[in-house]
């Protein structure tokens, strides 16, 4: 294995690391809260993607954003599901990172985001970054130090 300096694992580019779009469970904008909570309990992820036709990012949408909306003052109203739009209900605050970003700038966010989406410079989505990858990779730059410092 090739040993990375302090620098050079920073400045790798995330794209080296990216769960391709391909891959990435998603709903489209204007769908209905009842698909998305269907893709949601399939998939079994606690929040996803929302992108349009064109494939550019627009927020992420949890199970968590749905149950919200359909909460009436007594009960659960599920029968709202079909009406609510994904739209209505998704968050536009969310971590995203440019194709062009290093792992530096991902260590930044991931803090507070178990995964960043990451986009081209047109807004398209490309993919994620997971939380998971990122500690995979600092694991084994860490490891490799040790060794070598041994």
């Amino acid at each position: 294995m090739i040993s990375l300096n302090k620098r050079q694992f920073l400045d790798q580019p995330v794209m080296d690391f990216v769960i391709s779009s391909e891959k990435v469970a998603h709903v489209q904008t204007g769908n209905s809260a009842e698909h998305a909570l269907l893709v949601l309990t399939k998939t079994g992820y606690s929040s996803i993607p929302v992108l349009d036709a064109k494939y550019r990012l627009h927020g992420l949408l949890s199970t968590k954003m749905i149950t919200e909306a359909i909460l009436g003052m007594e009960r659960i109203e599920y029968e709202r599901l079909a009406s609510i739009k994904v739209d209505d209900v998704m968050s536009k605050e969310y971590g995203v990172l440019r194709t062009s970003d290093t792992l530096q700038r991902a260590l930044d966010l991931v803090i507070n985001h178990a995964f960043l989406c990451v986009v081209d410079s047109e807004g398209t989505f490309e993919g994620i970054l997971t939380r998971r990858v990122i500690l995979k990779q600092l694991k084994k730059y860490i490891y490799t130090r040790q060794e070598q410092n041994a």
